[in-house]
């Protein structure tokens, strides 16, 4: 956006693009302000056509109004830009817009004379300050609004005296229905004539009030109707009359009116112009109203409720009308367009736009569409009784568009018909209406604009914020221009057209970008408004593309300048002089980029490329379009220039480079001699393959050059050359051959991979394959001058037959027959007599070599290596059944294949070999086939064989094949295995064959080795009588053991699948077994030895041996639950005793670390011990029924008396403390302490047992009675003293440590209690809510519906409501809830 201020000082500028004017005259269609005919008559004022309407006391003089039309852009004294303004054209010397420009600049510079408006019949200080001013259509009437609410008209060719005026009423005079109008006080803050009338205004003022007022004359008096078309009016006054308003800081009221604006008219007629549309936007709604033919709401809309919640944005709206226009007509005309005629039978009129309203709240900006529809009624005549159809008339007004602006909105200002602009708090921006996108944006600050409501900040009427955001009435546009009235300025701008953009960036002097920027427009692909560019694609491109042309030519002529090479614009920061390489390269890029879009290079490669080599410079010229050349843009290159660049890179040494450009570059334009010359003299053999095959369709002689690397390669390694440097690039490129025969024998070009031209293709086929597959050497090129082709390693050697071929499987096997491959798919050889090649054929002749190469009589050139017999079975294997119509072998040949692949020992081939098979025997079936099976064995094609056992249902072997495949992994072996076994025991009517069972049987060793788990229940489901031997496989491997038996009888664990973790211990199992199974837990895992246990079946061990054999391999803490504590006291006098052995030696000196490991064991014992005992007690005392043979305090009795025991046995073998003044602070040893705490774990877990039963089956007192008794009478003597004092003390602590506990609990119970009764009785408080709104009973409504008559149903004494939610009327309250309550004493 350009603008210029009164300063001639440019104050801002939109981002980067604009329109010229004249091209948006053409483009948008008229201005909306100009039109002079009024649509419809009114009684006290005559219709208005061309001029402005003459009141009773007006003269007939006319006068136009002169029209703000923005400022020239500053000339520039560059001498470029002067001849950029010549190429972009002068079409706007005599346009009447610029003259009118200047004449606005000359206004606002200068100034005219004002136009004074005084007002003689009233006081000013009655009047008022004005608050709000329009401007009629014709621009010869004027509309104020006062702070005190008066209005005034003036007409501008007698301004002394207002031509009408309204005074401000009074609510008193309101009540009375005397008057409306606005309050005394109230200030206008809208007002806008109607129409094209002179003398109907609407106003708005600051209490919501609108109104329409039609100010006319009667009888040389004023004779005004006022209709209120929007809000209420105010309680109160506003202001005592005489003295001045003051206002109290309130909150804003929601219908505040942010905007109000009645429907301009157009450059043409329309039939909404008749309605006098008016559209009023507030904080909450806005509403459309016609004031003709009778004043009608047509349109009312609600602000959504997430907009109502957007903070500051409540009070943020704003509204813009555009009226009818005619597309295509200049401001200001009401003339239409010349008819056209349409195929010669009809003339059509451009159709005028429809009326669009913009209106924001907050960010959010919609668009309406105002239209009016016709519908016929029939209208009967009362007088007559007849009846007519008339047409009546209604607006509709429909949502077209909704969208976001980047900010509150503050104003909003149609441009054209097609773009409008939005004054953000942030900024300017500019959207088109139709594609919602934002076209420009330019950072402003609106608060530099006058506000009308800035001064009632004082008191409070108005927040500041509100206040700097009030800038509507200061932002207007007219015929595309800006206008903004700030605090100390008038800023005029406008949108830019694409050449004032072009040439903002050559009066910097940046001409390159200016041609990027044309380039842009002529792509489409430029950002912001196309504004001064034709509509029509074509017509834009050639406009667009003449001035882009003309563009690159004088800038060349000025870069190339005299002036340019002493100016300082290329000046280097070292003071070495003037710098211009950079220059020069941009300019070649941005001229090649302008070209590439045109699609004309003659300008590129004529006159820049002659500009650049006059001046010496070509070198920049080259590498700059090098890049263009290299990236595909540039294909066709001159041929003069094609060869400047590669002598450049040959003169450099740059051949790699040369070689790029050469493939990248048209054949056509290459000079053939050169680029030959240089491939061959540098070995650019991409290049060289390049220039063959894409300039001189010579396809076979990249081959013969290539041919003559491989023999050259041949005769090296025979000579017995090891030099890599030597060697290396010889081979890198002679493998370029098979990579070139995939693709042209695929159709496509090298290295490219581009599709050829069908007919270029299928002659480099036949070529290539007539060479190659030829049966003797041949020369080349055909004709006179042809060399003959050799391939012996020794000069003067014998050749082979097929010797080209035969080179090429010498030379590597695998990648010739790969290209075939490729070249096999083709649909040329589906075609036997178009070139006399086919895929038989081909397969017969490398079958030919290979057997040809075997024989005693064949030369030394004729060899073939080891693998390429193999590769060429492979490759014939996998082609014969791909291509069965076409490749059709004898059984013996077949036969012939399927040995070769077996009998081949590379096993680094062996799956390649096994896939060919495969492929193979899909299509052939041999006869001798148990004659094929060892050979298969031997090369290990067991995917073969198993698929070979499977269909002959020979199950034995199949199970060998799956054991002896190294592929198959061990999940899939034992499905495999599964499966089969499944299988072959159904077809042998559920019985394992036996030739199976011995393989079976055999086998276990390589089972076990792949899962023992898995072998476990492999064996378990099909063999368990393999249980034993199995085991016996397993050797002394103690772990593997152990986990086949707990796979069979453990617990299931966390890591097991689903499906076997709900099984229970296997019953196939032998008792030999399952003893074994204890005897290993007991070993790997004592600690898990009762939970196993307790997993098996009470009847499925004996029990007996199983004690003994936990209690012989220490698990004693599995025996306890089994013995019923019978055997606790024994186990812990005997732990007991053999712990206070150890403790005793280590306190003579005289124990080691294997001591002190044995003591660690014992008290771990010890505790197991009576953690089981624990777990037996604990278990009798939750249940139900006391067992009269076992009493629960006997049991904890047989307990605690064993622990105590084995105490009192630790103490008596531990050494005395040293004296008797430090034994109360001596340490006891870790074991007593250990054996200590042990005990009172058990008076804690007594405790425990005791309080969740709830009554206690142990009396504690008896309990400690019978312990000391059963000390004393003890052999071992009597307990110490000491002892007891511990154990007392431990029964107190786990009581006090309960205590605790349930006092906790508790506490925390009773908080809770109140919290949940506290809610309830706040819920209480409030009441309950019914659950419907019917009685419950009588399904009646509950509050009484008054009849025609005055009564009402249902009862009438009340409603009772239930903690239930249920409902009632007070006289249906079923009996039981009346009972109910009576029983507890309350009411219902």
């Amino acid at each position: 956006m350009s603008v210029t201020d009164h300063s001639r000082r440019p104050s801002l500028g939109f981002s980067d693009f604009g329109s010229d004017d004249e091209e948006h005259v053409d483009t948008h269609g008229g201005d909306y302000s100009a039109r002079m005919g009024e649509l419809f008559d009114d009684e006290d004022e005559p219709p208005v056509h061309g001029t402005h309407a003459k009141l009773d006391d007006e003269d007939d003089d006319e006068g136009e109004a002169f029209v703000y039309d923005g400022a020239d852009a500053a000339v520039s004294h560059a001498s470029y830009r002067q001849q950029m303004r010549d190429v972009l054209g002068d079409e706007d010397e005599d346009d009447e817009d610029v003259v009118e420009e200047r004449e606005v600049e000359h206004s606002l510079l200068h100034g005219h004379p004002p136009i004074g408006i005084v007002v003689e019949d009233e006081a000013p200080k009655t009047v008022g300050a004005v608050t709000a001013l329009a401007l009629s259509h014709d621009h010869t009437f004027v509309a104020a609004g006062h702070a005190t609410g008066h209005i005034q008209l003036f007409d501008l060719s007698k301004p002394q005296v207002s031509a009408r005026s309204v005074p401000p009423t009074t609510l008193a005079a309101v009540a009375s229905g005397r008057k409306e109008g606005h309050i005394q006080g109230s200030r206008i803050v809208n007002i806008g004539f109607v129409a094209g009338r002179h003398t109907a205004v609407v106003t708005a003022d600051q209490t919501g009030l609108a109104f329409y007022h039609s100010l006319g004359k009667a009888l040389f008096f004023e004779a005004s109707d006022v209709l209120r078309i929007l809000g209420k009016y105010p309680d109160e006054e506003i202001h005592v009359p005489g003295q001045l308003p003051f206002h109290r800081r309130r909150a804003r009221r929601a219908n505040t009116i942010l905007a109000m604006a009645p429907l301009p008219l157009g450059t043409v007629p329309h039939p909404t112009d008749a309605y006098n549309v008016t559209a009023l936007l507030t904080a909450v709604k806005i509403v459309i109203v016609g004031l003709k033919p009778s004043p009608k709401t047509w349109y009312r809309k609600h602000r959504d409720e997430d907009d109502e919640q957007m903070g500051k944005a409540k009070f943020r709206g704003a509204l813009a009308w555009f009226p009818s226009v005619v597309p295509g007509a200049p401001p200001g005309s009401m003339k239409l367009e010349p008819a056209k005629k349409v195929n010669g039978k009809g003339i059509v009129k451009p159709p005028p736009t429809t009326p669009m309203l913009l209106y924001s709240w907050g960010p959010t900006l919609r668009l309406l569409l105002v239209s009016e529809l016709k519908t016929s009624e029939k209208v009967t005549n009362q007088r007559t009784g007849k009846t007519t159809t008339i047409e009546v008339g209604r607006l509709v007004l429909e949502e077209k568009a909704r969208w976001r602006a980047q900010d509150n909105v503050c104003a909003l200002q149609w441009l054209n018909a097609n773009q409008i602009l939005a004054v953000t708090a942030s900024g300017l921006e500019v959207y088109d209406v139709h594609t919602h996108a934002l076209v420009e944006h330019v950072h402003f600050d609106p608060t530099s604009l006058i506000s009308p409501t800035i001064s009632h900040t004082i008191n409070g009427a108005f927040s500041y914020s509100d206040a700097m955001g009030d800038i509507a009435h200061s932002v207007r546009t007219y015929k595309g221009k800006i206008f903004l009235l700030g605090r100390y300025e008038v800023q005029v701008g406008t949108l830019l057209t694409w050449a004032d953009r072009i040439l903002s960036f050559v009066e910097d002097g940046d001409f390159l970008n200016a041609i990027d920027l044309t380039r842009s427009y002529y792509l489409g692909t430029a950002p912001g408004n196309r504004n001064g560019l034709p509509d029509d694609p074509q017509e834009l491109k050639k406009v667009v593309g003449e001035k882009m042309r003309e563009l690159m030519v004088a800038s060349t002529r000025y870069a190339f300048s005299e002036e340019r090479m002493t100016d300082a614009t290329h000046r280097t920061p070292d003071g070495r002089g003037v710098d211009r390489t950079s220059l020069f390269e941009n300019l070649v890029a941005t001229c090649a980029r302008a070209c590439i879009a045109l699609g004309d290079f003659e300008f590129l490669f004529e006159d820049l490329f002659q500009a650049y080599d006059d001046a010496g410079i070509a070198q920049i010229y080259l590498e700059q379009l090098e890049t263009f050349i290299l990236e595909h843009d540039v294909h066709t290159v001159d041929p003069r220039i094609a060869q400047r660049l590669i002598a450049m890179h040959a003169a450099h040494g740059r051949a790699d480079r040369a070689e790029r450009v050469i493939w990248h570059i048209d054949p056509a334009c290459l000079d053939i001699d050169q680029a030959v010359q240089l491939c061959q003299a540098h070995r650019l053999y991409d290049a060289l393959i390049y220039v063959y095959t894409r300039a001189m369709r010579d396809y076979v002689a990249p081959v013969v050059e290539m041919l003559g690397l491989i023999r050259r390669v041949m005769q090296l390694r025979r000579a017995g050359t090891t030099d890599e440097e030597t060697l290396e690039p010889v081979i890198v490129n002679a493998y370029k051959v098979y990579p070139y025969l995939a693709d042209v024998l695929s159709g496509l070009t090298y290295p490219s991979e581009e599709p050829l031209d069908e007919d270029e293709a299928t002659e480099a086929k036949r070529d290539l394959y007539t060479f190659l597959f030829h049966g003797r050497s041949s020369t080349w090129p055909r004709g006179d001058g042809g060399k003959l082709v050799l391939t012996a390693e020794e000069d003067g050697g014998l050749e082979p037959t097929y010797p080209y071929c035969r080179l090429l499987l010498r030379f590597d096997a695998e990648a010739f027959l790969h290209a075939l491959d490729l070249a096999f798919e083709d649909a040329y050889l589906n075609d036997e007599d178009a070139g006399g090649a086919s895929r038989l054929v081909i397969v017969k002749i490398l079958l030919e070599i290979l057997a040809s190469s075997s024989a005693s009589t064949a030369p030394p050139s004729a060899a073939l290596p080891p693998g390429a017999a193999t590769f060429v079975h492979i490759f014939v294997a996998r082609n014969v059944p791909k291509y069965p119509q076409f490749i059709q072998m004898p059984p013996s040949v077949l036969h012939g294949l399927l040995v070769g692949l077996a009998a081949d020992a590379d096993g680094s081939t062996r799956e390649d070999r096994q896939l060919a098979a495969e492929y193979l025997l899909s299509a052939y079936t041999p006869h001798e086939a148990d004659a094929l099976l060892p050979l298969f064995e031997a090369a290990g094609f067991w995917r073969i064989l198993r698929a070979w056992h499977r269909q002959e249902a020979q199950w034995a072997p199949l199970l060998r094949a799956h054991l002896r495949d190294p592929a198959v992994r061990a999940p899939e072996l034992f499905a495999s295995a599964h499966e089969i076994l499944a299988t072959a025991s159904a077809a042998a009517g559920g019985a394992l064959p036996g030739a199976l069972a011995e393989t079976l049987a055999g086998a276990l060793p390589e089972f076990l080795a792949a899962s023992a788990v898995e072998t476990a229940r492999f064996v378990d489901a099909h063999a368990p009588h393999l249980h034993e031997p199995a085991l016996v496989a397993l050797g002394d491997d103690a772990p593997a053991r152990f986990a086949y038996l707990r796979c069979l009888l453990g617990p299931p664990s966390h890591e097991e699948e689903p499906a076997h973790a709900g099984a229970g211990p296997s019953p196939r199992v032998p008792p030999a077994l399952r003893a074994a199974y204890v005897a290993l837990l007991c070993d790997l895992e004592p600690g898990g030895v009762i939970p196993a246990l307790a997993h098996l079946p009470p009847d499925y061990l004996d029990w007996d041996a199983t004690l003994d054999t936990c209690e012989a391999r220490g698990a004693r803490d599995a025996v306890v639950p089994r013995a019923a504590l019978a055997k606790a006291d024994a186990f812990n006098a005997r732990l007991a005793t053999t712990l206070g052995g150890l403790l005793a030696r280590g306190a003579e000196g005289s124990g080691d670390g294997e001591g002190e490991e044995e003591a660690r064991r014992c008290v771990e014992s010890l505790e197991a011990v009576g953690r089981a005992g624990v777990a037996v007690c604990v278990e009798r005392s939750n249940a139900h029924d006391e067992p009269p043979d076992a009493p629960v305090e006997d049991l904890w009795f047989a307990l605690l008396h064993a622990q105590i025991g084995a105490v009192q046995a630790v103490s008596a073998c531990c050494p005395p403390p040293p004296s008797a003044d430090t034994s109360a602070d001596a340490p006891p040893p870790p074991a007593l302490s250990a054996l200590r705490a042990l005990v009172q774990q058990t008076f804690a877990a007594l405790v425990s047992a005791s309080a969740a039963r709830g009554r206690a089956r142990v009396s504690f007192a008896r309990l400690f009675a019978r312990l000391v008794g059963s000390a004393a009478r003890s052999p071992r003597g009597g307990t110490p003293y000491t002892e007891f004092r511990a154990v007392l003390r431990g029964m107190l602590e786990a009581y006090r440590g309960e205590g605790d506990a349930l006092a906790l609990a508790r506490r925390l119970l009773a908080r809770d209690v109140f919290a949940v009764s506290e809610a309830a009785a706040r819920a209480r408080g409030r009441g309950w809510a019914p659950r419907a709104g019917a009685c419950g009973a009588c399904r009646r409504a509950l509050v009484p519906v008054r009849d025609a008559v005055g009564e009402g149903g249902g009862g009438g004494e009340g409603v009772v409501v239930l903690r239930s939610g249920a409902v009632f009327h007070a006289g249906c309250v079923p009996a039981e809830v009346v009972a109910a309550a009576a029983a507890v004493g309350q009411p219902v």
